[in-house]
């Protein structure tokens, strides 16, 4: 059996449904003043504070790409480095109060856009859908193995 099609139609539609939810992050985040980059590293250290290279690894990106971001969000006041007990070099990147008031400011539209969402795929069928993503990735990091 040719499984080959299958990773091919996998990552296709991955990478379209990645360009999909980046312009809609884009659109959402916008009348916050934040760009979906930034939102997303915003939205990774909001439980808690994170080193730049645990971000990346979080995000599936270069650490590179997070710092440059990081570094225009500390510029910016919407987060701040702390000291990393765990790592001297290492600092971890925070939110600020300015930071979270931008991620609070997106909730309503995207508590909209999920809706819609859930409306038109199905809020059961959604569950499923992300249930199968998350089993995908977790199968692809099994690959690395």
């Amino acid at each position: 059996m040719d499984d080959g099609p299958l990773l091919s139609a996998a990552a296709l539609t991955s990478f379209k449904l990645n360009g999909q939810f980046l312009a809609l992050a884009e659109e959402l985040a916008k009348p916050a003043g934040l760009t979906a980059a930034w939102w997303q590293v915003l939205g990774a250290v909001m439980p808690a504070p994170l080193p730049v290279a645990g971000i990346a690894r979080e995000m599936g990106i270069t650490r590179q790409s997070v710092q440059r971001i990081a570094d225009i969000l500390v510029d910016r006041g919407y987060a701040e480095y702390r000291v990393n007990p765990a790592h001297r070099r290492a600092q971890l990147l925070a939110l600020t109060d300015a930071g979270l008031e931008a991620v609070r400011r997106i909730a309503p539209q995207h508590a909209d856009a999920a809706h819609r969402l859930a409306t038109v795929m199905g809020r059961e069928r959604l569950a499923e859908a992300v249930t199968a993503l998350q089993d995908l990735s977790t199968a692809l990091d099994k690959l690395d193995d």
